[in-house]
């Protein structure tokens, strides 16, 4: 069974994350949504509130876990008995950063593999910061998350 690991902070998660995950599940037999918990970054939403929204996004999809983790994704990995972790890229910018990381973790994990996926043309600009952003101001995000997610970003800012 090949099994995949796809880490991020998805604070929250966007339809850039969504198409990512879609894709991944189509080249593995399971895919884990590895929420990351930094404690050194200040998020939006909690970790449970992320887990939340991630798996309403999915609708329970069997073959689609989601968690969270703290400390090195190679440790993570490792926890889970996965050698494959899929990385989004954008833009170059991306790339550059993610390279890097590649093989910082492959020196650590020497099992380990990074797949690189480009995101879709339509999702180039998005970012979470960015839908944040938009939702602070009452922009228009429909487009750009999951309905559910949506719904919990107006909630978050109804007030400010």
């Amino acid at each position: 069974m090949k099994v995949f690991v796809y880490p991020g902070s998805f604070d929250p998660v966007t339809n850039g994350h969504m198409d990512i995950i879609e894709r991944a599940i189509g080249i593995c037999d399971k895919l884990i949504v590895g929420i990351l918990i930094n404690n050194k970054k200040e998020s939006t939403f909690s970790v449970k509130e992320r887990e939340d929204m991630l798996k309403s996004a999915l609708n329970g999809r069997a073959n689609i876990e989601v968690t969270s983790f703290s400390g090195l994704l190679v440790d993570f990995m490792k926890q889970n008995n996965v050698t494959t972790v899929i990385r989004g890229l954008r833009a170059v910018s991306d790339f550059e950063n993610e390279f890097q990381l590649a093989l910082l973790n492959k020196n650590q994990y020497p099992d380990m593999e990074t797949l690189f996926m480009m995101t879709s043309s339509n999702y180039l600009y998005l970012s979470s910061s960015m839908v944040k952003e938009l939702a602070i101001y009452k922009g228009n995000i429909d487009s750009y998350v999951p309905a559910c997610v949506k719904e919990a970003l107006i909630k978050k800012f109804t007030n400010i």
